[in-house]
């Protein structure tokens, strides 16, 4: 499902006028001038998810350019929202101008005209791109539009959420059905949602469903930054996200896996990969699996042979030749 591209499939001489098209193909028509034209490099990934679709570019320095006259020739009507990685971008839409360096945020439309400046810093330029249908978003578009050209808050709780789920997905899209990818795109617009919310005051707009993924994305944050907490559960949980212990509960009917049991699998998963990790050989198991919450080697032993079907003794043994199989789903 994940497509690559890149500018080696041409000459040298020919990969800025390739770029160009591309970029124009994949996202939309604009203006594309570089000062690296005649040795420009760049590389492309897409991957479809349902009713978005996220991209991956790094290329050298270069402008681009959106005019009336692009819109006038045929304009998707499509947001995009954009994650810096590399060397700092320029943006200007709708009379707002904005520098984004790395980890910034922001959002840019079709339907307007649009200035971006890839400044060259020693790095080549890197973005993660998620293209939003307008009709995906459940805000207006005014209060949508308003945000456009501007620094979203990326250091925000929501912010943080989705750049590290952007940046994720990109990673583990490949391991991924397409079904599973739709939903997981499904989960990209909710999180993009709750930070343009959040941006423009407007949260309590948000659909319940919305809310309710977003709340969900970040208990699951949550529980995989506090996996070594042998205290972690549900009571935890429940008080950090400001919310009753039945309301927690009540929120994961509709997932897979109970609270206690998403914990387990989780660290059971940061186990099974330290067991696996041929430079933790020596390490005792027991001292392992503490570091993720499981003070009991007794207990340890058995939860992992549950899961897996085999001891961790055995699994590190085996590791490196014979893969375990999934775990099952705990209730």
């Amino acid at each position: 499902m994940k497509a690559s591209v890149s500018t080696t499939s041409v000459s040298a001489r020919d990969g800025f006028e390739w770029w160009t098209h591309m970029v124009g193909d994949l996202v939309m028509p604009v203006s594309v001038t570089s000062t690296h034209a005649d040795r420009f490099r760049g590389t492309a990934t897409s991957i479809p998810l349902g009713d978005t679709d996220i991209f991956g570019f790094t290329f050298s320095p270069m402008s681009a350019r959106r005019a009336v006259g692009h819109i006038r020739r045929g304009d998707p009507e499509q947001y995009f929202l954009f994650l810096v990685h590399g060397s700092p971008i320029g943006i200007d839409q709708r009379r707002n101008t904005s520098l984004l360096t790395a980890g910034d945020i922001a959002l840019f439309d079709s339907s307007h005209p649009l200035s971006c400046e890839f400044q060259d810093e020693g790095r080549l330029p890197r973005v993660t791109l998620l293209r939003i249908p307008r009709s995906a978003l459940p805000l207006s578009q005014d209060r949508t539009d308003r945000l456009l050209g501007t620094a979203l808050p990326a250091h925000t709780v929501p912010g943080t959420l989705l750049a590290s789920y952007l940046t994720e997905l990109r990673s583990q899209a490949e391991r991924c059905e397409p079904a599973e990818l739709r939903r997981l795109g499904g989960i990209a617009l909710d999180l993009t949602a709750a930070l343009l919310a959040s941006a423009s005051d407007s949260t309590l707009a948000l659909p319940a469903e919305t809310r309710r993924e977003v709340l969900l994305a970040q208990i699951g944050a949550f529980i995989d930054r506090n996996l070594a907490d042998p205290d972690l559960g549900p009571a935890g949980i429940a008080a950090h996200h400001h919310i009753s212990v039945r309301a927690l509960h009540q929120l994961f009917r509709s997932q897979p896996e109970t609270v206690a049991a998403t914990v387990r699998r989780r660290r059971l998963e940061r186990c099974r990969a330290d067991l696996a990790d041929s430079r933790l050989r020596d390490r005792p198991i027991g001292p392992l699996a503490a570091r993720w919450g499981f003070l009991l080697p007794a207990e340890f032993s058995r939860a992992f042979r549950a899961a897996y079907g085999v001891t961790p003794t055995e699994f590190r043994h085996g590791a490196a030749a014979r893969p375990p199989r999934s775990a099952p789903r705990h209730k």
